[in-house]
């Protein structure tokens, strides 16, 4: 929880992982390029201060993950976003048992988010059934430009996709996010395009489509789509530390988000560890829509407190406490609990 002014904002950081880059753990150059690329946003977007050495930065632990996220950024409640990268890394790129482990310890504080490939045709459907199981799985993270043998990406709207989107209805997973960002060597960049959102949003409308990164570069792409789509968010990892090294431009991302698709459709995440929340939640807290770019409305402490907490809270059916509840929120609670004590 992070308190400022008097306000008290609940925090739900929407994207974090605990990954493993060392150089023992690369299967090719492209693991060492897929963690270079990562370091290099990392370094260049983050306030001097925060910048890690590149040893602690390829991998950090456990210990690590929960002084930065819980100790000390402020965060009350974190998902985990796998990323598995299997044609790059021998045990993953993000560490399954580590990061499953600690949501075990702390359920009330972690959500695990699995990952599957549908190019692993029937053999992944059943390995999605055994995770959804084991994992208690309510979301899962798609990465269309994995590679996978002479596969350079996928769309979501191909076939095999379609047939694990159904077996996600099945299972009850109901959060779908998808990487649909800026290009990280050696992925290629055309296969993160946000089209293919704008397909399945339409033919699946019961599952939500998370699109983190909110489709950079090509936000104007993901907000026409997202402002048609009823079940499309924007996931706010990658576009945050802008706020620090590029105001004017976060302001414009920010802007038209809020124009186009709505204060409650924006989710913040920090992509720990690529840049820790600490930092990210105190400016945007502090941060205000500048007074030349009057085509933007002023940010509401009530819209902050949306994007950084209550919207993935509603998602993800989090108890805030009722104290960081806005106004109606709190009311709506109380009228259901004056309406189940008159039940018979």
């Amino acid at each position: 929880m992070y308190e400022k002014d008097g306000e008290k904002y609940y925090v739900v950081d929407g994207h974090v992982h605990i990954w493993d880059g060392r150089a023992s753990n690369h299967k090719n150059v492209h693991g060492k390029q897929f963690i270079d690329c990562f370091y290099d946003y990392h370094k260049n977007l983050s306030p001097e201060e925060v910048v890690w050495d590149y040893d602690t930065y390829t991998y950090y632990g456990a210990e690590r993950f929960m002084k930065d996220l819980f100790g000390e950024g402020y965060v009350d409640h974190a998902i985990f976003q796998a990323t598995l990268l299997s044609d790059f890394y021998h045990n993953g790129f993000g560490q399954t048992e580590e990061a499953f482990g600690l949501t075990r310890q702390h359920p009330d504080k972690l959500t695990y988010n699995h990952a599957y490939d549908p190019r692993h045709g029937e053999a992944g459907l059943e390995q999605l059934r055994r995770d959804a199981e084991r994992f208690g799985l309510k979301g899962v993270k798609l990465y269309t430009a994995e590679w996978h043998g002479d596969s350079r990406g996928y769309k979501l709207d191909e076939p095999w996709s379609r047939r694990y989107l159904e077996e996600c209805l099945e299972l009850g997973i109901r959060n779908i996010h998808v990487h649909k960002g800026p290009t990280i060597r050696p992925l290629d960049r055309d296969a993160f395009d946000v089209a293919d959102i704008d397909k399945v949003a339409t033919d699946y409308l019961d599952l939500n489509f998370v699109v983190e990164h909110v489709g950079l570069p090509r936000l104007e792409d993901f907000c026409w789509i997202a402002t048609q789509e009823s079940n499309v968010y924007g996931g706010l990892a990658v576009a945050m530390p802008f706020i620090h090294t590029r105001p004017r431009y976060f302001a414009q991302i920010i802007g038209e988000l809020l124009y186009w698709i709505g204060e409650d459709k924006i989710l913040f995440g920090s992509d720990y560890a690529l840049w820790t929340p600490k930092w990210l939640v105190e400016k945007f807290v502090d941060f205000q829509i500048p007074a030349d770019m009057p085509e933007y409305a002023p940010i509401t402490t009530d819209q902050k407190k949306k994007i950084l907490g209550l919207n993935a809270a509603a998602l993800y059916d989090l108890d805030v406490p009722r104290q960081l509840r806005l106004p109606t929120q709190a009311g709506d609670a109380d009228a259901e609990v004056a309406a189940g004590a008159g039940a018979p």
